[in-house]
């Protein structure tokens, strides 16, 4: 569907084998309740890789990427819970990007994303133009329901948080994200190699690289701000 707010958080990461259980409960009982419940998110969602690298996927909705610097996240970040603390450690191969929505299309939910991190260092409004047919066709395939594009505006936060500092290594962050949901894995990867393949890409605009990396991810968990309780 298209996204709910104009700003989204985007997060790629690893976790101990040994940690694992604990991150999936976590993340699922605290976690993701918590950061919904401050003011300007709309809704998270996580999503497990069944192809691609790192093995989890998830991010969030919110009014506009000013709530991802906001006060009341940032003193949220400030303020870990023990479960926290003792989770976020094991964390590894960690990217997180706060990102603007250029363009959202779409009806319903997926149970099946593609991620791709683009690196394009052009113009924006020409490059978003010029992915823009790129994106309908994607959005015409059969069974895609939502294509996303986003752009990168950095890690947020302005700066160190005491949460920041429990990972290990500093986080990564991308120049551009498409994401792309649909019904099923394979009408989801034959909808890439039609409409988003390698060499469709590397015609879309000059300063634009080739994706770094193509995840295919499958929907765990969802809570939108007006479930919560």
């Amino acid at each position: 569907m298209a996204l709910a707010g104009k700003g989204v958080l985007a997060i790629w990461n690893g976790i101990a084998a040994e940690a694992e259980a604990d991150f999936v409960a976590w993340h699922m009982r605290e976690h993701i309740p918590e950061r919904i419940a401050v003011p300007g998110f709309l809704r998270g969602r996580r999503y497990v890789a069944e192809a691609g690298h790192p093995k989890y996927f998830n991010f969030y909705e919110v009014e506009t990427p000013a709530t991802l610097v906001s006060p009341d996240y940032v003193a949220r970040l400030n303020a870990p819970s023990d479960w926290t603390k003792r989770v976020v450690r094991h964390f590894c191969d960690t990217s997180r990007t706060v990102c603007s929505v250029s363009v959202s299309l779409g009806l319903g939910d997926g149970a099946w994303l593609a991620t791709l991190r683009l690196v394009a260092k052009g113009d924006p409004l020409a490059f978003v133009g010029a992915m823009r047919p790129l994106l309908t066709a994607l959005a015409a395939e059969p069974a895609i329901v939502g294509v996303h594009l986003l752009e990168g505006q950095g890690g947020g936060s302005n700066g160190q948080t005491a949460e920041k500092d429990l990972r290990s290594q500093p986080d990564a962050t991308a120049d551009w994200i498409l994401l792309v949901e649909a019904l099923e894995r394979e009408a989801l990867e034959d909808a890439l190699s039609a409409a988003a393949s390698p060499q469709a890409l590397s015609t879309i605009a000059t300063g634009y690289d080739a994706p770094r990396d193509c995840g295919i991810y499958r929907l765990q968990y969802g809570l939108a701000k007006q479930q919560l309780d």
